[in-house]
């Protein structure tokens, strides 16, 4: 099973790793910090030996990264892999205010969310609904102050090893599925502001910024 670093320290930037397999430019690693796309959030930017990373897709529980034709790697080669840090830890910080906008706003308004996108500058949340979800702003904010303010721990841990389904728990909050990658605290996710959009008929959209990043 490949070993996710992303997971058990979010905050590694550098790894020394090998080739697990190889095929073209698809190349599989025994282990990775290098997040790919999955729940919304953005793939990390990265490199192996200085090569970038094109693109990546999961298989099961397996990441296979997309390399340059004629990177040249084969199976059993040492690399090292380094990721793009400040973007890794703005998506962190962004993924989490999401997630906490969007557990927020489903426990104190039930609206049904049908979508949502973490990058690198902002984050956004789909609902599906009629009404204008900007009359929900202040009461959602206030709440999500309180949680930022009070520096809350972020406990994180496999709900199922063999299929790696994971979760997100604050105690007395909340406990959610998500395989994201999370900072240690809510003190460390900062606050926001937040945009309404309306991007379709029956679709409310809120976009969620960093007040500093």
């Amino acid at each position: 099973m490949m070993r996710k670093i992303f997971w058990d320290d979010p905050y590694q930037t550098e790894l020394d790793t090998h080739v697990a397999k190889a095929h073209d430019n698809e190349v599989l690693f025994s282990e990775t910090i290098a997040y790919s796309f999955s729940g919304g959030q953005e793939s990390d930017k990265a490199t192996v030996n200085n090569i970038p990373i094109l693109n990546s897709r999961m298989e099961d529980t397996l990441i296979y990264y997309t390399l340059p034709d004629e990177h040249g790697l084969k199976v059993g080669d040492a690399v090292h892999m380094s990721i793009d840090w400040p973007r890794r830890y703005r998506l962190m910080r962004l993924h989490f205010a999401a997630e906490l906008i969007l557990e927020i706003i489903t426990q104190k308004f039930h609206f049904e969310k049908v979508g949502a996108h973490i990058a690198e500058s902002k984050a956004r949340i789909d609902f599906k609904s009629d009404e204008n979800i900007k009359s929900t702003f202040d009461i959602v904010l206030a709440e999500y102050n309180r949680i930022i303010e009070s520096d809350l721990p972020i406990h994180k841990d496999f709900s199922d090893v063999a299929t790696q389904r994971r979760f997100w728990k604050i105690e007395g909050f909340a406990q959610v599925p998500c395989g994201g990658t999370h900072v240690k605290s809510t003190g460390e996710v900062g606050f926001i502001s937040l945009k309404r959009d309306r991007p379709g008929k029956g679709i409310e959209r809120v976009e969620i910024r960093l007040m500093n990043n």
